[in-house]
């Protein structure tokens, strides 16, 4: 369990399943993701997978940790942290949340904290996507200080349009000296 100023983020639970099928059988939500939106059998066979993904050992392994609204115990939505390359030492985070939680800090914060939990000494490789080349030109810093490395255009067929990706890396010691993780 990882706690932040307004966040817990745990293990999921059983109990979890009727929020976490809300969050992901929403259209909004699955606009920029590998999945379409969710049945309730859908989001179970996901519950049950981020429940048996428990460690960071081996090349993608994952971990999903639910992320819960301290004030009222609400799931937010989710946290991902994949180890990419235990040889390269790299690992990916992503996070998917309900549209009701946008606009708050709540992605950045949770995101933080999984930051901070995936490194001992790992090299952390994020990548986000650009629904179009025009909403990556002029965007401000990234809010955890990741550095853009890369910006793909028209990547691959996503959804059946050509998308972008961006590509945002930091390295663990420049974490360390630039990001207060808690």
């Amino acid at each position: 369990e990882l706690q932040t100023e307004r966040l817990v983020l745990r293990r999921f639970r059983p109990d979890d399943l009727d929020r976490l099928a809300a969050i992901q059988s929403l259209p909004e939500v699955a606009e920029f993701l590998y999945w379409e939106p969710r049945s309730r059998d859908q989001a179970a066979a996901a519950l049950a997978r981020y429940i048996a993904e428990t460690r960071l050992a081996a090349d993608d392994d994952a971990v999903t940790l639910a992320v819960i609204r301290r004030e009222d115990d609400l799931l937010l939505g989710t946290v991902t942290v994949w180890l990419r390359s235990v040889e390269h030492r790299q690992a990916e985070v992503g996070y998917v949340f309900h549209p009701d939680a946008g606009g708050r800090g709540y992605a950045t914060e949770a995101t933080r904290a999984l930051i901070a939990f995936a490194f001992d000494d790992q090299e952390l490789i994020a990548s986000l996507p650009a629904p179009t080349p025009a909403q990556a030109i002029g965007r401000p810093p990234h809010p955890l200080n990741l550095r853009q490395e890369a910006h793909f255009r028209e990547a691959e067929i996503f959804k059946g349009s050509w998308g972008d990706e961006l590509v945002f890396a930091i390295l663990a010691r420049k974490w360390s000296r630039s990001a207060d993780p808690t």
